[in-house]
């Protein structure tokens, strides 16, 4: 089958992989790419750099106009089976009707790892995809609460895909010396922040005396840990991506992962990554996450301060649960097929099923 994969494409965690994957599953597979349009060289002061960066927030004017009609053009050329839409921001509902008038027999799929139905997203942030919703012949929900809501939004089919580690770029890896002088640590946290609690966790890592770790956008940490003493040592907090996102989950004993409230989530990518890196995962609890894993046997959940500090003292003073939790973890990613080419191939079958829904 012939895939075009429409997207923002700005990151490696979220289209790559799946065209890769489906790739490698023979499938063919082109990119629609409209992070580009947004020209980041532009000098940040002119008044036309400002013009360009409110239509890329915004979703609107002359440059979306074009992402839109270039996405038509696109699939009347290429005369793809499947238009996978990721995060569809800023596709219109035009936009699907026209594709889907041309092109009647072809699959179009929309997929959005964020929740569009969160109240903490300002109402105009989601306005074109949640209007594209029942254009899409398959919606594909990131997290269980959505799907019910997706139908209620007027889904003709709603389909449950999780994400995923990506073998490539999640694995485990010994760290040479100069590594491990960066990335060696107790307890590792590498995240965005908000303030659901999380710098209060961190810091009762440092204060019970254990070596702490702590990468992500510093535009958000620093300032909020400038003051604070248990943490300043951290600054200046920095991002690590691909191999070196790799390494420091490698260089740690332990790695924490904390839910995204902004998205409601109860399990996130890291979820994945951290087993499939053969760390141990410590994760705050959610009964979805303890129904993905067997906690204390293949990761550990934690559902308070005092319970997060419990589970790191016994694993730092029982090394062996370290390496039976990491690999038994490792074991299930994979057995479990989180992995992104065993997604794909239950992509595969969902459009599979609907082309023979066709013929009937």
């Amino acid at each position: 089958m012939k895939f075009l994969i429409a997207g923002d494409w700005q990151s490696k965690l979220h289209e790559t992989p799946m065209l890769e994957a489906l790739e490698e599953l023979s499938q063919t597979v082109f990119s629609f790419k409209w992070f580009h349009y947004f020209d980041r060289k532009l000098s940040n002061k002119t008044p036309f750099s400002v013009f360009v960066k409110g239509q890329r927030k915004y979703m609107l004017g002359p440059i979306i106009k074009n992402i839109n009609d270039d996405l038509v053009r696109e699939v009347n050329k290429l005369r793809p089976d499947v238009v996978f839409i990721y995060r569809g921001s800023h596709i219109f509902p035009q936009t699907l009707k026209k594709i889907k008038e041309e092109n009647p027999n072809l699959m179009i799929i929309g997929y959005n790892n964020d929740d569009p139905f969160s109240p903490a997203y300002p109402k105009w942030m989601w306005r074109h995809f949640n209007s594209c919703i029942p254009l899409y012949d398959l919606v594909l929900a990131y997290r269980s609460k959505n799907i019910d809501q997706f139908l209620v939004a007027g889904a003709r089919k709603v389909r449950l895909m999780r994400s995923w580690f990506n073998p490539k770029m999640n694995y485990p890896v010994k760290l040479n010396k100069l590594d491990q002088s960066k990335y060696e640590s107790d307890v590792v946290f590498i995240g965005h922040y908000e303030n659901d609690g999380r710098k209060e966790y961190l810091q009762e890592v440092v204060r019970r005396g254990w070596r702490l770790r702590l990468f992500g956008p510093g535009y958000e940490w620093n300032s909020v840990i400038s003051g604070c003493d248990l943490l300043s040592s951290q600054l200046p907090v920095q991002l690590v991506w691909g191999e070196d996102y790799n390494k420091a989950i490698a260089g740690s004993k332990i790695a924490l992962c904390f839910f995204s409230k902004l998205n409601s989530d109860t399990y996130t990518r890291r979820c994945f990554e951290i087993p499939a890196s053969k760390r141990v995962l410590l994760s705050e609890y959610s009964d979805d996450l303890a129904n993905l894993f067997v906690p204390d046997k293949e990761v550990l959940l934690f559902k308070d301060l005092h319970d997060m500090g419990k589970k790191i003292e016994y694993c730092l003073s029982n090394p062996e649960s370290l390496t039976s939790i990491s690999k038994a973890g490792y074991e299930r990613v994979w057995n479990s097929g989180h992995d992104v080419k065993s997604r794909m191939k239950e992509l595969l079958s969902w459009v599979q099923e609907h082309r023979n829904n066709l013929k009937i």
